[in-house]
């Protein structure tokens, strides 16, 4: 056991968190109005940092060519007035990317652009097929050349084959053929194709600007562009957009549907709103439920920022304990950096978060994070509080233990790297260092969401809405 618990502690040192996602964005202009759609499209794109920051990528069609600019690193550093006054026409997609499948480089940047029968063909996907590994060697067996690792690269050839029935025939057979969860946008010379996965496992929404209709991963990039919010895309529907506006095509078998909800624990913008649930106010709700279940005695309630802000304000509106600043986020510090040595390993904590001494010293504190996976940041941060003079820490997490891996689209470790998956609450809260650790249940949870909807808590329980690779089962 000592083995296993400085193998959390001291050789696994990484941030304490599920990796984000992806994040995609689409915009096609209807109308005779001028719409600068590269300019819309970086602005959707950086109201959906928070769901990757290692690559971002945009690509537009001006009615005879499709105009590309990716590469690694934030927004704000791929993109300058320069590029985006190249990226013109009347239609466009975007992409940010965390990694899921594929390594972190260039190449596997998104959105990705391919010439076939049809013509021009862009393509973005946040999520992860669950039998790409299979598709590609069937490909590659036919003759097929890959240029990346990603699952969406598998989705282009797919459609490129049966381009001969047209596009939206080839699209739909595509759809039909791969499993797993995507929000996917394609960009062709006359259409924007949305599509979303049958159990609506990724998020997608549509919105209008005038005569153009936008597309995105959550409705907070809608917010940014001047976007009013139409509707979501619905699980299993592919939404086509051209000159002659939008319709809708049902792909998928009538399925349980299945929205991850870690989307509402973490990922999304606490500003979004998911399929008709507010980010934030079931975030608040989850607080409130905590503390019902977990109460406690103290001073101050302190947020892990800023997935916890909302919760803690639900935990201190319901227990009567003050919500008070205690963690100060570092709002530049963008991707995460690997440290050559230990000390500046856990030194990362101090970068990224710094404690308000004076409203934390001598106090009694509750600490409100939204999840713990391996437990590292949460020792550091109990550590930072107790040399901030806190007299005693009473962690609680907004929602249920992570006893199992994700494969839909979250970069998530094998079972043995997960704490919950290996410790009892008790071990937990001793690793750590707090003096009492309370979460969330599963039913409480679900009863923040919507009682009449139905989630993934695959990482929870270990059941999902799709068989899990073998490779993911360990």
């Amino acid at each position: 056991m000592e083995d296993l618990k400085k193998g959390y502690i001291y050789n696994n040192f990484s941030p304490d968190k599920f990796k984000d996602e992806c994040g995609v964005y689409g915009i096609f202009n209807t109308g005779e109005e001028t719409l600068e759609v590269g300019k819309r499209a970086y602005y959707g794109l950086y109201a959906l940092q928070h769901r990757g920051q290692e690559s971002a990528g945009i690509v537009s069609f001006d009615g005879e060519k499709m105009h590309s600019h990716k590469d690694m690193g934030l927004v704000s550093e791929v993109f300058n007035k320069e590029i985006l006054s190249k990226l013109t026409g009347y239609s466009a997609i975007g992409h940010v990317r965390y990694s899921t499948a594929g390594g972190s480089c260039i190449k596997n940047a998104q959105p990705i652009l391919g010439e076939f029968k049809l013509g021009n063909i862009a393509i973005a996907h946040n999520g992860n097929l669950t039998n790409a590994d299979i598709i590609r060697e069937l490909l590659e067996d036919s003759g097929c050349i890959f240029q990346t690792l990603i699952d969406s690269e598998v989705i282009l050839y797919l459609i490129a084959r049966s381009a001969k029935k047209g596009i939206l025939n080839a699209v739909v057979d595509t759809m039909q053929a791969i499993k797993g969860s995507f929000a996917i946008t394609i960009l062709t010379e006359n259409e924007l194709i949305g599509v979303r996965d049958p159990y609506g496992i990724r998020p997608l929404c549509i919105g209008k600007i005038k005569d153009s209709y936008v597309l995105a991963s959550e409705s907070c990039a809608l917010d940014a562009t001047g976007a009013e919010f139409i509707r979501d895309v619905e699980a299993g529907e592919i939404v086509v957009i051209n000159k002659e506006g939008l319709k809708s095509i049902k792909f998928g078998e009538k399925s349980k549907k299945a929205v991850c909800s870690f989307e509402y624990i973490y990922f999304a913008r606490p500003d979004s709103k998911i399929d008709g649930i507010s980010v934030h106010k079931s975030r608040f709700k989850a607080g409130q439920e905590l503390y019902r279940e977990n109460p406690v005695e103290a001073d101050i309630v302190v947020a892990v920022p800023d997935s916890g802000i909302s919760a803690a304000m639900g935990y201190s509106e319901a227990s009567g304990i003050p919500y008070e600043l205690g963690l100060i986020k570092n709002k530049y510090v963008g991707r995460t950096f690997i440290s050559p040595t230990q000390e500046e390993r856990e030194n990362a904590v101090n970068v990224k978060l710094n404690v308000l001494k004076e409203n934390v010293s001598g106090k009694r504190v509750v600490l409100i994070d939204d999840s713990i996976v391996r437990g590292t940041t949460s020792k550091r941060l109990v550590e930072l509080l107790r040399e901030a003079g806190a007299k005693e820490i009473h962690f609680r997490v907004s929602s249920p233990v992570v006893k199992f891996p994700c494969y839909l689209g979250i970069d998530t470790p094998y079972r043995r790297g997960l704490i919950g998956a290996n410790m009892g609450v008790e071990e937990i809260c001793n690793i750590i260092g707090a003096d009492t650790l309370g979460y969330l249940s599963k039913e409480k949870l679900l009863e923040c969401l919507d009682k009449n909807m139905d989630f993934c808590m695959g990482c929870f329980q270990g059941e999902y809405p799709i068989s899990a690779p073998i490779r993911f089962e360990e």
